[in-house]
């Protein structure tokens, strides 16, 4: 069994004065593709932060989290072992950078590149290995805001690869993206995750989960209602109680389909 990225034992995480997760236990190993799948309000960004190292869980006896099996870490070594694409992190860049300087500027924990910041030749060359390997390198000089958003995205994605990351973490990735936008992205993550990378895909979605991805945690008002393989774990009964309606699921060469 491969090393643990991710292991919680007992773990409650607060948000201000409201308890967001509770009673956590969890573990996530290096090698897995994985969904974390809730409706909204279900804990899902606390999630995502806990696992990323920007939330602790409250320290009490009995209970644990631990990132690459430590209880303290380092926030900016963490970002070079974990990537992290959020789809707010568009607004962080002018829209008159180099989408290239997107990837590159990663190298140097900010949004953009400024005129004194200077690129070794390795560097560049995982930048550009990046953008190929999520096909926008033909892009690659044009500026970030003349990209369409489903291209701005993959310029995030190549972003978060620039360190070779142990692990892939992912939210809500094809949200305000439009069909065709979508099926691209969509596309672009089947890519990555065949080829063996720990990918962690958190979503409201279930037509979101990648054939190639294995396991399922169902997520609700903060507690792990559901965890295991794919298909056991999603089934009519399980998505109507996690988003409290009637649901029936189906399946498509690998996707879920979902109807009322």
């Amino acid at each position: 069994m491969s090393e643990p990225f991710f292991e919680t034992t007992n773990a409650k995480v607060w948000r201000g004065d409201v308890v967001a997760l509770r009673g956590l236990d969890l573990t996530l190993r290096i090698g897995e593709s994985v969904a974390i799948l809730g409706a909204n309000g279900a804990g899902k960004s606390s999630l995502l932060k806990l696992m990323t190292g920007e939330l602790r869980a409250e320290a009490n006896r009995g209970t644990s989290c631990r990132l690459f099996g430590e209880e303290l870490w380092c926030l900016e070594e963490l970002r070079h072992r974990i990537g992290i694409v959020m789809p707010e992190e568009v607004e962080r860049f002018d829209p008159a950078e180099i989408a290239a300087d997107v990837v590159l500027s990663a190298f140097r924990g900010a949004y953009g590149r400024t005129r004194d910041m200077r690129f070794q030749a390795d560097e560049k060359a995982m930048a550009a290995k990046a953008m190929a390997d999520v096909g926008i390198a033909e892009l690659a000089g044009r500026e970030f805001g003349h990209l369409s958003s489903g291209e701005k995205r993959r310029f995030l994605i190549a972003r978060a690869l620039v360190h070779r990351p142990e692990a892939l973490v992912l939210d809500e990735p094809s949200t305000a993206l439009d069909f065709a936008a979508r099926l691209k992205l969509l596309e672009t993550l089947r890519g990555i995750a065949s080829g063996g990378a720990t990918l962690t895909l958190v979503t409201h979605d279930p037509g979101e989960i990648l054939p190639e991805i294995t396991r399922v945690i169902l997520l609700k008002d903060g507690r792990v209602v559901g965890d295991g393989p794919k298909r056991k774990v999603l089934h009519d009964r399980s998505l109507s109680e996690l988003y409290g309606m009637r649901l029936r699921l189906s399946w498509s060469q690998g996707w879920a389909v979902v109807r009322v």
